[in-house]
């Protein structure tokens, strides 16, 4: 946190608005302390000092951030200018411009902000013009000075003037500096010059920038974006937005076709082109890149795939299915016919008791084992024959009945078996056709008849 000029600041603030000025001062001072070339801390302590009448407190900051001149930035010149016109008058603040002027660290902007001033604060628009006339000799070469300068003229209704800057400023400057400056002239004519000169400018503008810069590249031939840009005024325009649209893409289409290429060589390697017309190349580009359609297969519902390209959607999709899963579906059997509705499936499946009973627990009697069904008569109290899942758990009247018989059949068992119905079909549609079969005998009859190789019939009512 030491090295962070915010905290400072928040800091010194933070006592200033407590009403502590001696400590914000104080905390300035160890801010310097520790951040010696901070601009903006230097700033924010010389204007404490001057808010609260320190004017020669303030003053030894403004120096300090000018040390002996040579160092100084343009910035720090600039405001020591204001500093000084605010607190000293007119003739001190033109005093250190004169000063100021003769360091090597002076740019342009000090010219524009003594003008400046000058012209709004001292209502003084000669001694301005004066300044302004005398940066043009050093800085004729900066457009951004060229454009502030044109705005005073433009201020001063100096039309004659304005025109002779324009014209002095771009003899002297080269086609890629000059794009703003042509623009700005374009812009006067438009505003406040005749249809004569306001299409001369237009074309003297198309033909010095016809080999360079932003423009450099814009056709010599009119166009309706001209039109557009004449007859335009702030935010509003002869067109819609989607026609703005449609002509900004239009310019740049032209540029980019018309735009030439330096140093380029022909697809052989042996002929070498300067300057040639991108036009002339027109396979050859150096900036759009082209993707590589030998690699792009056309899609072909009817055509399958190259070989490699990729195998069949299926086994892609066994590829990324679980093992468990492929193994539950590899059981499954063949539908032949309707398909059945999963969701019925389902449900049958989740609402049937498939699993081996359980015995010993609540006198359920393990699974009998399997053997061929008795024939129809050996049955009782049914007249027809219903087969019995394999596993089903039977549930006799009570479980002494049970106990009973299962004494007295106990040597027989191995030599007979019970009665034992095929396995649960595997067909969903057949599941459900069983299913159906139990619930009407068992409606009809109220009983269920289990068949037993011991004694031949065994009746167990289930009312």
């Amino acid at each position: 946190m030491y090295h962070y000029p915010d905290i400072w600041y928040d800091y010194a603030t933070w006592h200033a608005k407590g009403g502590s000025i001696d400590a914000a001062i104080k905390v300035f001072q160890r801010s310097l302390k520790a951040l010696p070339d901070s601009e903006m801390l230097r700033y924010a302590y010389a204007e404490l000092e001057e808010s609260r009448g320190a004017i020669q407190a303030a003053k030894k900051i403004y120096e300090g951030l000018l040390g002996d001149g040579v160092s100084a930035t343009a910035l720090a010149h600039i405001q020591f200018i204001r500093f000084l016109r605010r607190t000293e008058g007119v003739e001190a603040a033109k005093k250190y411009f004169l000063d100021a002027r003769k360091s090597p660290t002076c740019t342009y902007h000090v010219y524009v902000a003594y003008a400046t001033m000058a012209f709004c604060l001292d209502k003084d628009p000669k001694m301005a013009h004066n300044v302004f006339e005398a940066g043009l000799k050093q800085f004729i070469h900066e457009p951004v000075y060229i454009l502030q300068y044109a705005d005073f003229l433009t201020r001063l209704n100096d039309d004659q003037n304005i025109r002779a800057l324009f014209e002095r400023a771009l003899s002297s400057l080269p086609p890629e500096e000059s794009v703003e400056v042509w623009k700005k002239f374009t812009q006067f004519e438009q505003t406040y010059g005749d249809l004569a000169s306001m299409l001369k400018v237009e074309q003297r503008k198309k033909e010095a920038l016809s080999g360079a810069g932003e423009d450099g590249t814009a056709a010599l031939e009119s166009s309706l974006q001209d039109v557009v840009s004449r007859y335009s005024f702030m935010d509003l325009w002869p067109c819609s937005s989607n026609d703005l649209d449609h002509l900004a893409r239009q310019e740049w289409l032209a540029k980019n076709i018309n735009k030439k290429v330096e140093k380029s060589f022909l697809p052989n390697g042996t002929t070498l082109l300067d300057k040639a017309p991108m036009a002339s190349i027109s396979n050859v580009s150096t900036k759009v890149v082209y993707p590589d359609t030998s690699k792009m297969v056309l899609y072909d519902p009817k055509h399958n795939p190259v070989a490699g390209a990729g195998t069949n959607a299926f086994d892609e999709i066994l590829k990324a299915t679980p093992p468990a899963l492929v193994a539950f579906l590899a059981n499954l059997p063949a539908v032949e016919g309707p398909t059945p509705n999963v969701d019925i499936v389902l449900s049958i499946c989740l609402q049937s008791d498939l699993s081996a009973g359980q015995g010993g627990k609540t006198g359920i009697p393990k699974q009998l084992p399997a053997g061929p069904a008795p024939a129809t008569s050996e049955l009782s109290g049914s007249s027809k024959s219903h087969p019995v899942a394999s596993g089903l758990s039977l549930k006799p009247t009570s479980n002494r009945h049970y106990g009973k018989r299962k004494e007295s059949d106990r040597q027989e068992d191995d030599d007979t078996t019970t009665v034992q119905s095929q396995p649960l079909p595997r067909d969903a549609f057949r599941i459900r056709q069983y299913h159906k079969a139990r619930a009407s005998s068992a409606s009809q009859t109220g009983s269920v008849s289990y068949g037993s190789a011991i004694s031949g019939e065994l009746s167990g009512s289930t009312g």
